[in-house]
């Protein structure tokens, strides 16, 4: 009967092949669809979700290429990377704009970036790979490993203005280090605080030392702006930290965290120092700051670092960080290689600032009201009151010179993106990443 559907295999030769195009062509279609906003390297090993099962839609993503689209052709930013996974897949991970801007060399998803302060989650795993070791105890004594430590008084400013020095009465802990209660400060920020801020070195300043044993010296010669475990002031800890590393492990920090993080994680693009043959894709900035036209440059990029410091002074690909993020969403694992155990995950990534320590990270990031900080990274603590939207428990943490990363555990998300964006305007770029990626978000 011609009214009834016959079975396929009844059909005529012609139309069974026109049937097999219709049905190729859709599915062509899907996969393209999924693909659209992932370009993925060889060197991932993470599978491609479509955008129906990772909850995300092609109008939110759009709006991404979009906002850089715009901030490029306003010459505001040479190019970006943005990577995200969901569900353990890439959703999207596509460059946009120039590598460089002096050549105009396309951006690539396999750039390199000097990560700045990303260093920090990453020498704070390697920390709790020893501890998880019983190797360095969160509590010990930063003084155990350093001594001069034990002599470092802490600053005030009397009524007359000039400078009185007290003794410190809990000693600095590692734990301290890692969420940076320690005392120690930055100097050369805007952010920075206490009395003595004015005698301490810069990042920069840092990075350009010959090592840990000057950046010791020179550390613990100047005084504490704050009792060790009462104030969060964002500082040189980890640079502290990563010598702490050192002379529990006995290797120089990036021999530690290439053994017990990067190598089996496969982060083959990160380190402290980049191959004469990967040079070329290192992300440049701008000469000139176009908020303000005034010098800018990216260390790293410019000269190398001789000091491997902890609090910023590594290299790496937003790819590579995919890895790491994803380890830490994991509970510690990546592609069968386990780097820390769920329930050290857990602690790193808890508040650890209890309700005596004043805390004042959002003067350092401005859009994170509402968050604590953990052993390394920033973990949010209410849903409401930050600029920007995530899940409680959401952790995270920046570079100075245009990176980014959060976690958010709930959702099952990383994202991490990289500019070359030395200036104010890196801290947009955090802010407005952040609202993309939630606002393309359907689940």
């Amino acid at each position: 009967m011609s009214g009834l559907l016959r079975h396929p295999t009844s059909l005529h030769p012609i139309m069974k092949f026109q049937l097999l195009l219709t049905v190729s062509a859709a599915l062509i279609a899907t996969t393209s669809q999924a693909n659209e906003f992932v370009n993925k390297p060889s060197s991932l090993d993470i599978p491609i979700s479509t955008l129906n099962e990772a909850g995300f839609s092609a109008e939110g993503l759009k709006r991404i290429d979009a906002f850089f689209a715009s901030e490029i052709e306003k010459k505001r930013v040479p190019g970006s990377v943005i990577g995200i996974v969901r569900n353990g897949k890439l959703v999207y991970l596509k460059a946009h704009g120039t590598l460089n801007p002096e050549t105009q060399e396309p951006m690539k998803v396999d750039s390199i970036f000097a990560l700045a302060s990303m260093t920090k989650p990453m020498v704070s795993v390697g920390a709790l790979t020893l501890t998880q070791q019983a190797k360095l105890p969160l509590f010990s004594k930063v003084s155990d490993y350093y001594p001069d430590v034990a002599n470092m008084k802490v600053a005030t400013k009397k009524a007359d203005g000039t400078m009185d020095y007290q003794n410190v009465k809990n000693p600095m802990t590692v734990q301290d280090l890692m969420r940076h209660t320690s005392g120690l400060t930055y100097g050369g920020r805007p952010d920075t605080a206490g009395a003595a801020a004015n005698l301490y070195p810069s990042g920069n300043d840092a990075a350009n030392m010959s090592g840990t044993v000057e950046f010791m010296s020179k550390i613990t010669k100047v005084p504490l702006v704050y009792q060790p475990g009462t104030v969060f002031e964002y500082s040189l800890s980890h640079e502290v930290l990563g010598a702490v590393i050192e002379k529990v492990s006995g290797k120089s920090l990036d021999t530690y965290l290439r053994e017990s993080i990067w190598a089996p994680l496969g982060m083959s693009d990160t380190g402290f120092h980049v191959a004469d043959n990967k040079k070329s894709r290192q992300a440049h900035p701008f000469k000139l700051n176009p908020l303000n036209n005034s010098p800018q440059s990216i260390l790293p990029i410019v000269s190398g670092v001789k000091f491997q410091c902890g609090g910023g002074c590594s290299l790496g690909t937003v790819p590579d960080y995919l890895k790491f993020g994803q380890m830490l969403v994991n509970g510690g694992e990546f592609n069968g290689r386990r780097i820390l155990s769920p329930a050290i995950v857990q602690l790193m990534t808890s508040d650890q600032m209890n309700k005596n320590i004043v805390n004042r990270v959002a003067v350092v990031e401005p859009h994170r009201e509402g968050y604590g900080f953990g052993l390394g990274v920033a973990v949010r603590t209410e849903p409401g009151l930050a600029a920007v939207p995530g899940n409680v428990g959401e952790y995270s943490w920046n570079g100075a010179y245009g990176t980014g990363f959060f976690a958010d555990p709930q959702a099952k998300l990383v994202v991490v993106f990289g500019t070359a964006a030395p200036g104010d305007l890196r801290k947009y770029y955090r802010e407005q990443v952040q609202n993309l990626v939630y606002g393309a978000m359907t689940r």
